[in-house]
């Protein structure tokens, strides 16, 4: 039982309430304290929230699972305001490590540093300082949006990286004006530094996957959708499931190739395993890269970068394909699209591949980001169905560098227009897109319903979110869009036990207070999964 508090129940029948009952892994009951404390027994576990809110549990709407796990494991580089600060994490990393043993780090974004890099090419640093201070280890430095790496000599060296590689499809290797690699590498380029992570040692999956959860569950976060696993990936799930150990409820997307999925999506559709742990329903694909790294695909070229309209990084056509399997054995398709061109794309393949499909009806395939729109594609969302699956925090992480890459027009126009999506009709669902952002709901939620930038001031504060249509977007508009609304979301008699307490009423307290808020308790299924 919870009472003496504030429960928001995200249920327009009854929407808030002082106390709720729980039986088994169920609410069996909502309502005023008095009502329900016949519901007390001998055994009863009474949580006394004292005035503190309790809300349906986190749902994250789009995020890495084992990335979260993994990002434990290497330099944090988010924190770095500069090249030269980089570059210092790396020197102490390097006189810690072995020779010859791979330093990984992740978080930098090129646009965050003051002063810019010097030397330069398109405000990428070169890679002599890394090199310098590092020559005996491999270096592998991902973007803040995991779609650009920087690499040190050694590290290209052990890739064979030369001044005749060619750029692969849908990628880029920087070079100067000679010609010769910097150590920048965007999009699918990247994947050409394989050679030099052979010998990485990021830690065994399981363990990855216990450092996910054990964040997760202090953020109160109850389900998490995990924005493409392999098939590996979901067989350690389920083993986590069937020994105890999954303390969230997981809902995936696959990620693999055409031919991979065409022999194994029969077996690997799973529906509420485990008492509802584990569902993988979804596939997901990567039409364009990212915005920061100058890789999201545009209608138009980008601002800073006249001669480029971004990166197209997987053939249209093999998404075409995804779509049939998808439509076959009844997956959603998930497509992380970004730029303008990407997100039109995308729309048009999945407004063909319905056409197709006589008498389909609520597909619910979802677009991943959805973060530069141009107008005319806005209606579309719901016309179609398409979930607009966003990150809030994106919103003002980039906020201050957008205008840089699309100028003022197109990024009033369509850059994270939460509030045009959900006023033409879209299901919008939140997330962190963690570990890009840190997996924080709260900040997420923040950011939604503020906008507001590190200099206080606020990106487009037209496109703010009310409190409770943000709280929607990581509960019931989540939930939907992983078809588990009649399980979760609200907190519902009937649905799942999965609830998040919070210190404060992030629905009416100052809006500068919400980020102070703390998650007190996260109950998933019933049971205290972490408590402050």
């Amino acid at each position: 039982m919870l009472r003496n508090g504030t429960i928001v129940t995200v249920d327009d029948l009854i929407p808030e309430v002082d106390a709720l009952a729980v039986r088994g892994d169920r609410i069996v009951a909502v309502g005023r304290a008095a009502e329900l404390d016949r519901y007390i027994g001998d055994e009863t576990q009474v949580i006394d929230l004292d005035g503190r809110l309790a809300i349906p549990g986190f749902i994250e709407g789009h995020g890495h699972f084992l990335g979260i796990g993994d990002a434990t494991l290497q330099l944090d580089l988010r924190g770095a305001t500069s090249w030269a600060d980089v570059v210092a994490l790396v020197e102490d990393a390097a006189a810690r490590a072995r020779p010859g043993e791979l330093i990984r780090g992740r978080g930098w974004h090129q646009d965050k540093w003051d002063p810019p890099p010097s030397p330069s090419v398109e405000g990428l640093p070169l890679h002599d300082a890394l090199s310098a201070v590092s020559p005996v280890n491999p270096v592998l430095l991902r973007h803040a949006s995991g779609h650009a790496t920087l690499a040190n000599q050694k590290a290209m060296e052990l890739a064979g990286i030369t001044a005749d590689t060619p750029d692969p499809s849908g990628g880029e290797i920087v070079r100067d004006a000679a010609g010769n690699a910097i150590g920048a590498f965007r999009e699918t380029a990247a994947g050409l530094l394989s050679a030099a992570r052979r010998d990485a040692t990021p830690g065994v999956p399981r363990r990855r996957a216990e450092l996910a959860v054990r964040e997760l569950l202090e953020n109160g976060i109850t389900s998490f959708q995990d924005a493409g696993a392999s098939f590996a990936a979901v067989d350690l799930y389920k083993d986590m499931v069937e020994d105890g150990s999954l303390g969230v409820r997981l809902w995936v997307m696959l990620r693999a190739s055409n031919t991979q999925l065409a022999a194994r999506l029969a077996d690997y559709r799973i529906i509420g395993f485990g008492d509802d742990r584990l569902t993988v329903r979804a596939i997901k694909h990567q039409i364009d890269g990212a915005l920061g790294s100058h890789g999201a695909w545009l209608l138009e070229p980008y601002a800073d970068l006249s001669d480029s309209a971004g990166l197209n990084t997987t053939p249209i056509e093999t998404i075409e394909e995804t779509a049939r399997l998808a439509l076959e054995y009844g997956f959603q398709l998930c497509v992380h699209a970004i730029g303008d061109r990407a997100n039109r794309e995308t729309l048009d393949l999945f407004e063909r591949a319905f056409r197709a499909t006589l008498g389909a009806q609520d597909l619910r395939w979802r677009i991943e980001h959805a973060q530069h729109l141009h107008p005319d594609d806005i209606p579309r969302f719901a016309e179609l169905g398409v979930i607009a699956s966003m990150q809030g925090k994106h919103a003002t992480s980039d906020g201050s560098w957008v205008p840089d890459r699309l100028g003022d027009r197109r990024s009033e126009e369509g850059a994270y227009v939460w509030q045009r999506l959900l006023a033409a009709g879209a299901v919008v669902s939140n997330g962190t897109d963690a570990p890009v952002e840190n997996v924080s709901p709260v900040a997420s939620y923040y950011a939604t319903v503020s906008r507001k930038l590190d200099d206080g001031s606020i990106f487009y504060p037209d496109q703010r979110l009310s409190r409770l249509d943000a709280l929607r977007t990581y509960t019931i508009n989540a939930a939907y869009a992983a078809f588990e609304e009649d399980l979760k979301g609200s907190l519902t008699p009937g649905k799942l036990a999965d609830i998040t307490v919070l210190s404060k009423n992030i629905l009416t307290v100052p809006e500068e207070e919400i980020p102070s808020t703390e998650v007190v308790y996260t109950i998933v299924g019933g049971r205290v999964m972490y408590q402050r």
